[in-house]
């Protein structure tokens, strides 16, 4: 359920990972939800493996989810589950009080993107517990071991973090009904990366013609929050990308522009696997 495309020898200190755009849903789950096959892919980062995926042409490895976000989200703290989407009682462990499972969007989310519940009923505990030893544990622990390799062969490991958008935001997000920018690049309100990691990012893109922001309204989540450790070493980037630019979002289709998308990022990959990044770099 975890794919590492690695390159045939890693020559930049980046990796990438894409823990959204997984598409093996599994019969049992689609089973137990009442949504039909459309709906249930509205939480999809569709299609974002693919647009970087000349990440290891380029020399760094691309981690990829192949289980759906609806089926588990890796970007969420292990046990971040909603009390009431389980017909037995969770243990003293678990997060229920965050955000995020207040929205319906937890580790395992009870609705989709669009605010459409997942579930016909209540699940057992023991649901949650499977899938997060088959799915969130095996994506957390290659994403572990990617950045720990690469901080010891170059002295520092920047993660970007990529994902997608709708372009509208929708009932679960903090701008509903708004348009959105080309692009949002999050570092945790600075906390995540080194200042020029997100400055040459938005150098880069905005050169290639998109419209950039920062930190709004995505500032990077649980993956960016976690391994955004500058001082140690460690830079995360999270990069959003609107989905009306590259697809489909009704039919999640692959739209017209598609292959100029996918060019841009191999270009922004390339351009920032040329930086000279050995000033971040120290001994560990």
């Amino acid at each position: 359920m975890v794919n590492v495309r690695a390159p045939q020898a890693q020559t930049i200190p980046f990796v990438f990972s894409s823990p959204h755009s997984g598409t093996n849903y599994p019969a049992d789950f689609l089973e137990q939800s009442r949504l039909d096959a459309l709906s249930i892919r509205r939480s999809e980062d569709s299609f974002v493996d693919e647009l970087f995926g000349a990440a290891p042409d380029l020399g760094a490895p691309l981690l990829r989810a192949l289980f759906p976000r609806a089926y588990l989200d890796p970007n969420r703290e292990p046990y971040e589950l909603d009390p009431g989407m389980f017909a037995d009682a969770l243990p003293a462990h678990v997060n229920t009080r965050s955000l995020r499972v207040a929205g319906g969007l937890g580790t395992i989310a009870r609705v989709v993107s669009d605010g459409a519940e997942i579930y016909r009923g209540k699940l057992p505990w023991a649901e949650a517990e499977r899938r997060i030893a088959a799915c969130y544990h095996p994506y957390h622990q290659n994403l572990e071991g990617l950045l720990k390799e690469t901080r010891q062969q170059f002295g520092m490991a920047i993660l970007v973090d990529c994902h997608s958008m709708p372009s509208i935001g929708g009932p679960q997000d903090l701008d509903p009904g708004h348009g959105r920018p080309d692009i949002v690049l999050g570092d945790r309100f600075g906390n995540a990366c080194s200042l020029r990691v997100v400055e040459t990012a938005t150098r880069i893109l905005t050169g290639l013609g998109y419209v950039v922001a920062r930190n709004d309204p995505y500032a990077g989540g649980y993956i960016t929050h976690h391994w955004g450790r500058p001082g140690q070493g460690f830079h995360a980037l999270q990069i959003e990308l609107k989905r009306g630019l590259y697809m489909d979002e009704d039919a999640i289709t692959r739209g017209p522009r598609f292959e100029a998308v996918k060019a841009s990022m191999t270009e922004f990959m390339r351009q920032m696997a040329d930086g000279d990044w050995s000033s971040l770099a120290r001994r560990f």
